[in-house]
């Protein structure tokens, strides 16, 4: 089945259909300080516990970067939207932040540092997933007095080792070309995930994000970095040129609880 996707992008930026199920996701060049972003997804006005996907699925598309070394994060999956503090407001729903449940293909330039266990890769172009148990939003809205402490590095170590206890995740590393057309495939089952490049497996692991979850397609210029010897730090990239993420064939599969492969 096809997604029901809507665009939403920040001044400058576009979301482009190009017939035939194709679309363009671009932003435009400029400085770092302002934020740019198109996206596709398929949850804008939901509750998080009304977002559309469970498993066991398969998520399938064809995509393609402008440039192999992007500013910023670009990617396509399933995710929570965990970060997302909105009150309702343009027509969203009502989110308060909450821990990451995510199974994405994500790409993440330097500085971004986007793990919490340290034997897991953080930046480059990744097959992940984060795992984590439902807090609800605002048992986490009692820990922002805390958050000043991760402007402290010894704090925020110990803030980083707690995070590791409460969200499991894995990850592995993707060696290709990003501006060339590629066949993506993530197939989430009640037990595992596994993660396809080309009809190759790419990874597999048993940190399986909690549902629901919605679909996400994007290119941003934002960083995030949590890296272990210290504190949080998180802004926006300056991107020299223009650039855009095109995507074909987007299609989700329902199907039973079985994968003859593992």
């Amino acid at each position: 089945m096809t997604a029901e996707l809507s665009g939403r992008c920040t001044p400058g930026a576009a979301v482009q259909s190009l017939g035939a199920g194709r679309w363009r996701l671009s932003i435009p060049a400029g400085e770092a300080g302002r934020y740019r972003l198109a996206q596709l997804d398929d949850y804008c006005c939901l509750r998080r516990r009304a977002f559309p996907w469970r498993p066991p699925l398969r998520l399938a598309l064809r995509a393609r970067a402008s440039h192999a070394a992007l500013p910023g994060t670009w990617g396509f999956g399933l995710w929570n939207d965990p970060f997302s503090a909105n009150l309702g407001l343009g027509g969203m729903a009502r989110r308060l932040p909450t821990l990451p449940n995510a199974a994405w293909f994500f790409s993440a330039s330097p500085p971004n540092y986007l793990a919490v266990h340290d034997e897991h890769p953080a930046q480059g172009f990744l097959a992940a997933t984060f795992a984590a148990p439902a807090v609800p939003g605002p048992i986490l809205a009692l820990a922002a007095p805390a958050l000043p402490l991760l402007a402290w590095p010894t704090a925020a170590r110990g803030l980083r080792r707690l995070a590791r206890r409460l969200v499991g995740e894995d990850a592995a590393a993707l060696s290709l070309d990003p501006t060339a057309w590629h066949a993506y495939a993530l197939e989430w089952q009640a037990d595992g995930v596994r993660f396809e490049v080309d009809g190759a497996v790419a990874l597999e692991t048993a940190q399986v994000p909690r549902a629901p979850l919605g679909l996400v397609l994007w290119i941003d210029n934002q960083y995030a970095a949590f890296p272990p010897q210290g504190t949080l730090r998180f802004g926006t990239l300056a991107n020299p040129e223009p650039a855009w993420l095109e995507l074909a064939e987007i299609e989700v599969s329902l199907f039973a609880n079985v994968n003859p492969g593992r």
